[in-house]
């Protein structure tokens, strides 16, 4: 049995930028009973406490990290953040100038909010929009396409950046080596924790994807098509501990 759960948020516990439905929190509550968790994903703090922390009553044994790993919050009674790894004013400066080249180059389209959006430890690229409507993004880039072309460009200008593509439109900027594979190295730190004990499951373990570098680590992986699949998971998670994800709800 694992002792660790690690989730991508985006695409694996919910859809797109939108908080977990009311099936979802009662699984996550449930799992918190018998494994601890942790979520990482693409995010900043406050899509978390936007699409998670509002649709549970239970914090405990749970750990996140937002921005793909390059920060993590523990709870202890309440949120401690214990690192961010921020970008310099000049790398900043340098991956803006290359992101807003190539993003002018692009056809044009409708966009709904920041197409750009600087979180201090990682700078995400929106292809409609933060606040892009999910039906909408969802038939974008189905297939990764678009966002392989900007990627590959961007690879080419910024090498030395940790660069990949999550959720249905985004691609996601941190700086090397802190990524998904840094968070589960953080969490086998600070949990004390050995790395076969974790499990991760998330929609993007893709090579490219924003949860492929979990699969450095040797974390066991499971790859998941959208939040449905991710509860069949869960349940069996819940079930092969001896219990049941209804029992747990009744609490």
């Amino acid at each position: 049995m694992k002792q660790l759960i690690i989730f991508d948020l985006d695409g694996t516990l919910a859809e797109s930028k939108s908080a977990l439905d009311e099936e979802m929190a009662q699984l996550l509550e449930s799992l918190f009973h018998v494994v601890k968790v942790a979520i990482i994903s693409g995010g900043d703090w406050s899509q978390f406490e936007k699409q998670v922390l509002s649709h549970i009553t239970s914090h405990e044994n749970l750990s996140l990290l937002p921005t793909c790993g390059t920060k993590y919050y523990q709870y202890k009674g309440e949120w401690k953040q214990l690192y961010a790894e921020n970008f310099s004013a000049e790398e900043k400066a340098k991956i803006l100038t290359h992101l807003n080249r190539i993003v002018k180059a692009l056809p044009p389209v409708r966009i709904w909010g920041e197409q750009i959006e600087d979180r201090g430890s990682q700078i995400t690229f929106s292809g409609l929009g933060q606040d892009a409507p999910h039906e909408v993004k969802k038939d974008w880039d189905p297939d990764f396409a678009k966002r392989k072309v900007i990627k590959d460009e961007l690879d080419k200008v910024i090498p030395e950046f940790s660069i990949q593509m999550g959720g249905e439109t985004s691609i996601d900027i941190t700086k090397p080596g802190i990524d998904k594979a840094y968070g589960i190295q953080k969490l086998h730190q600070t949990l004390n924790m050995a790395i076969k004990d974790m499990l991760f499951i998330g929609d993007a373990l893709f090579e490219g994807g924003n949860d492929h570098p979990a699969r450095q680590t040797g974390v066991d992986c499971i790859q998941v098509r959208d939040p449905h699949e991710t509860k069949r998971v869960v349940e069996a998670i819940i079930s092969c501990s001896g219990g049941s994800w209804h029992q747990y709800a009744a609490r």
